[in-house]
């Protein structure tokens, strides 16, 4: 039974990647900094909850030191604060870099070494904004396309050592996290019936990509970013700013 590490697995689209991977016959290691969220998650999908925060360097190795063996590392956890450039405060900033880029940086070294001869897989979530930007997202976008270099750089160096290293950037999903974004529902289907695909993202529409990427029918495909977003990086940011302004219009 391969073993799989799921970080952020508390809510949202970590806890739907959790889930899948342990549907797929994964023994999962779920990890998160809340306790409540990541031990209901893991009693529920039979696995194993592990309270971490991966900014932190003491909590990162303690839970290095807990893992034996290790086939697949998802780096899922991460933050944003949404405001602009010029109201971002350095406290801002420091926060999403630390979370988003060092701290997947600092746990995929910290675990690297656990993965056993036959390598494994790495797959990290960054997300559209690296490729088309949003208004008001601050340096979140940056800090995702620091992710895709990243997994780059993952890829590289980690191909001798048969890992292979891959990116998962979701697109608009509802989840715990987004939702005060969506609160009102005619706000919700009015930019997902603006999306060239008809409707918003689920957790369970990027768990799918993950565990593909995790798996042996991707055991050719290394330093890749699949952007699971149902068109928005083709077309979709002006249909997004036409729906969301029509609907205000309607009001």
């Amino acid at each position: 039974m391969p073993t799989a590490v799921v970080t952020g697995a508390g809510r949202g689209i970590g806890r739907a990647v959790a889930a899948r991977l342990a549907a797929d016959g994964a023994e999962v290691v779920a990890v998160d900094a809340d306790a409540a969220s990541v031990t209901e998650v893991a009693e529920r999908i039979g696995g194993r909850a592990v309270v971490c925060d991966i900014a932190d360097e003491d909590a990162v190795a303690a839970l290095a030191g807990s893992i034996d063996r290790l086939d697949v590392l998802v780096n899922n956890a991460g933050i944003w604060r949404s405001a602009t450039l010029d109201d971002s405060s350095r406290d801002d900033v420091d926060a999403v870099l630390r979370v988003n880029v060092v701290g997947t940086w600092q746990l995929t070294r910290a675990l690297a070494g656990r993965f056993g001869p036959d390598g494994g897989a790495i797959v990290n979530l960054t997300s559209v904004l690296a490729e088309v930007g949003g208004a008001g997202r601050g340096v979140y976008p940056a800090s995702k396309a620091a992710v895709v270099a990243l997994t780059k750089q993952m890829a590289v160096e980690y191909a001798p050592r048969r890992i292979r290293a891959n990116a998962v950037g979701p697109g608009l999903v509802v989840t715990e996290g987004t939702a005060g974004e969506f609160a009102d529902p005619g706000l919700q289907q009015a930019i997902g019936s603006a999306m060239p695909l008809g409707r918003l993202g689920t957790p369970e529409d990027i768990a799918g990509a993950v565990a593909f990427l995790a798996g042996p029918d991707a055991a050719y495909v290394t330093g890749q970013a699949l952007y699971v977003d149902g068109g928005w990086g083709v077309n979709g940011s002006a249909f997004i700013a036409n729906a969301v302004l029509g609907y205000i219009q309607s009001l």
